[in-house]
């Protein structure tokens, strides 16, 4: 007869943000794979349970308990209004790794120049709590009507304004669209239900899964870097090259040189490995990373 196992049951969010959040899954070290004729992916970890769920209803199944845990949108934990246990904050989008915006936008030729135009308007959004209370806190009776989807379209015939989420801004650029406001800025969140942080098994395997999670998207804007150079020149590599004030430097076999190794944000490679060169360095390698943890 066979014990039963502790098993973590995991949400993650079914949609825009599926690829990418199983990306970064992949790269903390859990391989999931979905099949298309069952909502439970496989993963490669028999304590752990996947439900594939849309982010606007993850955190509604943590706070009630279904899931243990799972990862959303900031944006729809405030939605909802769950009373959930926030793990950690995830750096990550489904096409960036800024932050996802909810703005309050109308059409370009709109006479709607600020929040308190909209007294007595429509208002479409897929957000209606955050909306109706960011029009309370503006003092502006407005009508908040939900959208099922195709909310910059509405806003040239059907309402005043809408309130749409946007990373970058093409799209709304893209079908005339003028921001007027930022409603709330919103990351990826790990969050908890309480009674599974409370339990000590699910608390540890939580907290291991944010570890490698943060260390999986930690190392996404670092490179490692390798280079030998001459004992005689190291004092002025390291006093020159701000980036290198932590490296490890261990001895080579051939006398006077030295082997530098250090990890550096990927952006200021392109920059760095010519001043290396110029300061003497040789066998410079670039490398990249799995994971980065402090």
């Amino acid at each position: 007869m066979t014990k039963n196992k502790t098993v973590l049951k995991l949400g993650l969010p079914k949609g825009s943000l599926e690829q990418a959040t199983l990306e970064k899954m992949g790269k903390a070290g859990f391989n999931i794979s979905v099949s298309e004729r069952s909502y439970v992916p496989y993963v490669d970890d028999e304590e752990l349970e996947i439900r594939l769920i849309r982010a606007q209803e993850v955190s509604r199944y943590v706070e009630h308990g279904y899931l243990d845990c799972g990862i959303t949108g900031h944006d729809w934990i405030q939605e909802n209004g769950s009373d959930v246990h926030e793990v950690c904050e995830l750096l990550f989008s489904k096409a960036t790794r800024q932050p996802a915006r909810w703005v309050l936008a109308v059409p370009e030729s709109s006479p709607i120049k600020s929040v308190k135009d909209l007294d007595g308007k429509r208002v479409a959004t897929e957000v209606v709590n955050l909306t109706k209370k960011y029009l309370r806190e503006h003092d502006v009776k407005a009508e908040v009507e939900f959208s099922w989807g195709a909310t910059e379209v509405k806003a040239h015939e059907l309402v005043d304004a809408i309130v749409e989420i946007t990373e970058t801004g093409s799209s709304l650029r893209a079908n005339k669209l003028r921001v007027i406001d930022t409603l709330l800025v919103s990351t990826p969140r790990l969050i908890a239900n309480h009674a599974s942080w409370k339990d000590k098994w699910k608390r540890r395997k939580i907290e291991t899964l944010a570890l490698l999670l943060e260390g999986a998207l930690e190392a996404e804007a670092k490179v490692g870097l390798k280079m030998n150079i001459a004992e005689k020149n190291l004092a002025k590599l390291l006093k020159s090259l701000p980036a290198l004030r932590n490296p490890t430097v261990s001895k080579l076999s051939q006398p006077g040189w030295v082997a530098v190794e250090t990890i550096i944000d990927e952006h200021i490679v392109r920059e760095l490995i010519p001043q290396l060169k110029s300061a003497g360095a040789e066998g410079i390698i670039e490398y990249p990373l799995n994971k980065v943890v402090y």
